[in-house]
């Protein structure tokens, strides 16, 4: 069993910042992708930001310059400072875990949290 924990969110204003961590806890595969993705009501999961297990990171155009994701592995945990806040960042973050062995896809999600942007 694969548990995800997220910390952070809250309230920030324009141009403010935030820090979210999450970590996993459970039978993880090492090589893997940690992420978090957003869940806008009426619309669909879109990434944020994802790191693979090697440290690369991938960013939602809407995102590069002002979010920065990072993962402790030895502490299965991933982490999204997120500065320069706008107002249309304000949605509920899902942390991510993902992993394939060989024809198998696992994933796993937290539970959300929530981050609102306003003065």
């Amino acid at each position: 069993q694969v548990e995800l924990v997220e910390s952070g969110g809250g309230l920030a204003p324009p141009g403010g910042s935030l820090r979210l961590s999450c970590t996993a806890s459970g039978n993880i595969f090492s090589r893997n992708i940690m992420g978090w993705f957003v869940q806008v009501p009426g619309k669909p999961h879109k990434p944020v930001a994802r790191i693979f297990s090697n440290g690369e990171p991938i960013y939602d155009d809407s995102v590069k310059g002002r979010f920065t994701i990072s993962r402790d592995s030895a502490k299965d945990t991933v982490y999204l400072e997120m500065d320069r806040l706008k107002p249309e960042d304000t949605a509920v973050y899902f942390c991510s875990l993902h992993w394939t062995v060989g024809h198998q896809s696992f994933d796993y999600w937290g539970r959300g949290t929530q981050v609102t942007v306003s003065s």
